[in-house]
């Protein structure tokens, strides 16, 4: 029998299920209003005129990188910074719009571009925990349930050491990702490529970006309690 207090069936139903459901709905609500945030400042247009692209140009500019290119790639909301080509990649909403949403973003992608020039230590963090989270990610959950199936107390400990890489790397992007936004707000202001109302809507835009973040760590949370609880459970089978 499992242990008191760690038993995770009740009348037949395992109750762990509604932390899964919890983390769905949480980023389902997260995600909605992510959207509707930027749909609701893609309306907006910017009295500068300039489209993502532009800004994104002028924010590299103003702090010297010009070994960075900017392009368009397919796809909505796909906008993001690779390191390794040090290209800024902006999908096609961001890069021809003059939107506040769009620059929003442009300037968000260049904060990781002058993250990397700078050699901001969180994001060389980050980058370093990428195999491991992908590994992670990858492994974790087919060895835990196999430790379930086969009452492995080992295997069950693997998938959780496993998962905790992935939830380690999400964490390790909050510092990134809220960083890169107030580089990007700063810049908008700075360079005059926005007045205080403007960069007060790309900072609802971004906000609302930066809560998705937020919203897969709470997530990912609620699943790792779920397999503690569980392998809990089989341990005192």
């Amino acid at each position: 029998m499992y242990g008191y207090g760690y038993n995770p069936y009740y009348f037949g139903f395992d109750w762990t299920y509604l932390l899964i459901i919890a983390a769905f709905v949480l980023s389902m609500l997260v995600q909605v209003f992510m959207k509707s945030t930027f749909a609701k400042y893609s309306r907006i247009r910017s009295a500068s005129g300039l489209t993502g692209a532009d800004v994104a140009r002028r924010i590299l500019e103003s702090e010297g990188i010009y070994d960075v290119q900017i392009r368009p790639v397919a796809g909505s909301l796909t906008d993001h910074y690779d390191p390794r080509s040090k290209t800024v990649n902006l999908s096609e909403s961001v890069y021809r719009s003059n939107s506040l949403a769009a620059l929003g973003v442009a300037a968000h992608e260049c904060g990781h571009a002058i993250q990397h020039a700078k050699n901001y230590a969180p994001l060389s963090v980050r980058s370093t925990l990428v195999p491991l989270a992908n590994f992670g990610s990858g492994f974790s959950w087919p060895l835990f349930v196999a430790g379930l199936i086969f009452s492995s107390g080992i295997l069950c400990k693997v998938g959780i050491l496993l998962f905790c890489f992935a939830l380690l790397f999400q964490v390790v992007t909050l510092p990134v990702e809220f960083n890169a936004s107030h580089r990007a707000l700063r810049k908008l202001s700075a360079c005059g490529l926005m007045d205080s109302r403007e960069v007060g809507g790309a900072r609802k835009v971004l906000t609302a970006a930066a809560m998705t973040y937020v919203a897969a760590v709470c997530s990912s949370l609620l699943y790792l309690l779920r397999m503690v609880i569980l392998a809990g459970g089989r341990d005192r089978d």
